[in-house]
């Protein structure tokens, strides 16, 4: 039977798929809702006029603190999810980080601004390792890009809803009672999550027994392809030099990607001569649409070519040149045009970079691995906004900023190509997978 794309189809006729129809929209769904509690800032911010009197340093610290405290829970939760349960951990920190959205838009002053976002990225921060961990149980190894590639489609399509969304919002309340409101979902989706979702595939009530015993025997089949890590430490796992090459591609590419999603919606508000905040927020959404096919068709490419460093340093590239050209450029149409090409660039490699952990290291070391990938690297979060509204203070420009992003995007191609040689080959196949040649 035909499944409707995006949803794969089946390895084999006798073995269904709904793995793909239950747990990638319940945890897609989830974690477009913590995008938009972290992104809404960069919608709202141009539309405080003078609120907390926040100058442009001040609002990239804004859009950077939250990724100081995104570091916190990454190896914690990894290690929960692991040992205990990536449902339990997850919905936990969903109850949690929605109260936090809530109440940051009770603050009054800008240091209460800042511990407001310091706190929502504490919460957050376990999620994305906790997912990580949960889809490593319910998706073998030559479906893993295309599962994390579908799960992380929530980010380009959090900000296409997000954008418009947040814009219309002002429009008719106050930036106060935007984020108020929009850190009521999370809890609602919670109680979605906390019955829709298993830990692993023999735990779930909905799935055949066929479809669980051919996905946990896939699994076992990838473990056992895997080279040992020295002792099977977590120590030795983040010892590996592939560990800490991936750390370092990680803060690269997060730079430059959250100094120019945070400053996306300034840009366009510039390029519509101070447009109205429905009209910005409809326009923002169009890069993201952009986006989300070309993440999804890159990770389609990785699983089936099993090319993951091109797959991460390719799109990369383009978004270097494309970001130095929308800078050099005049009129608003081709600088628009250039904003969509960078967005789906920094976009497109999420899927691809995420299934190489898994093809390197053991699933009982890559929890931690994992987490610590995410913590160092999501640093960069905090650095991308602030270099670009410090330097636009000190310039008078984003010109110079963007052009920093773009030295950063050039660092991680430099690491995923120069420090990724090797470990980055096609994934190893079971029998009936090879003679179906999916």
């Amino acid at each position: 039977m035909t499944q409707a794309r995006p949803i794969p189809q089946s390895p084999s006729p006798a073995i269904p798929a709904k793995r793909w129809a239950y747990v990638i929209p319940v945890a897609a769904i989830m974690y477009m809702l913590a995008y938009l509690d972290r992104n809404n800032v960069s919608v709202i911010l141009p539309y405080m006029h003078g609120d907390l009197e926040l100058s442009n340093a001040d609002k990239g610290l804004v859009g950077g603190i939250f990724f100081v405290g995104y570091v916190f829970l990454q190896i914690p939760a990894a290690i929960l999810a692991q040992r205990w349960s990536a449902r339990k951990t997850v919905v936990i920190l969903m109850v949690a980080w929605g109260l936090a959205a809530s109440l940051s838009g009770l603050v009054q002053t800008k240091s209460q601004f800042y511990a407001a976002r310091f706190v929502l990225g504490f919460f957050e921060g376990g999620v994305w390792p906790a997912v990580l961990i949960l889809l490593a149980s319910w998706f073998p190894l030559r479906e893993r890009a295309r599962a994390n590639a579908l799960w992380m489609a929530c980010l380009p399509l959090s900000s296409v809803f997000m954008a418009p969304l947040s814009g219309w919002m002002l429009d008719h309340a106050s930036w106060r009672w935007v984020l108020v409101l929009q850190g009521v979902p999370p809890l609602v989706w919670a109680v979605v999550w906390w019955f829709a979702v298993a830990d692993r595939p023999a735990q779930a009530r909905w799935i055949s027994r066929a479809e669980a015993d051919h996905v946990e025997r896939s699994i076992a089949a990838d473990e056992a392809a895997k080279p040992p890590a020295g002792s099977g430490s977590y120590l030795d796992a983040v010892r590996q030099k592939s560990v800490l090459v991936l750390i370092g591609v990680y803060f690269f590419w997060i730079t430059g990607f959250y100094g120019f999603n945070l400053w996306l919606p300034s840009v366009i508000k510039e390029l519509t001569h101070n447009g109205s905040s429905t009209e910005v927020g409809l326009l923002t959404a169009i890069p993201f649409t952009l986006a989300l096919g070309v993440m999804i068709a890159n990770a389609a490419w990785s699983d089936r070519t099993g090319k993951r460093r091109q797959a991460v340093a390719v799109p990369l590239v383009v978004g270097i040149v494309a970001l130095l050209l929308g800078q050099a450029v005049d009129g608003a149409l081709p600088r628009m045009l250039l904003l969509c090409v960078t967005a789906a660039a920094v976009y497109a490699p999420y899927g691809p970079f995420w299934a190489i952990p898994g093809q390197l290291l053991r699933f009982e070391v890559v929890a931690v691995a994992m987490g610590l990938i995410n913590a160092l690297g999501n640093l960069g979060g905090f650095a991308g906004p602030y270099l670009v509204g410090w330097l636009t203070d000190a310039t008078g420009s984003s010109v110079t900023g963007f052009a920093v992003l773009s030295g950063f995007l050039a660092v991680a191609v430099a690491l995923v190509t120069l420090g990724l040689r090797t470990g980055t080959r096609p994934v190893r196949r079971l029998p009936e997978q090879a003679a179906e040649g999916a």
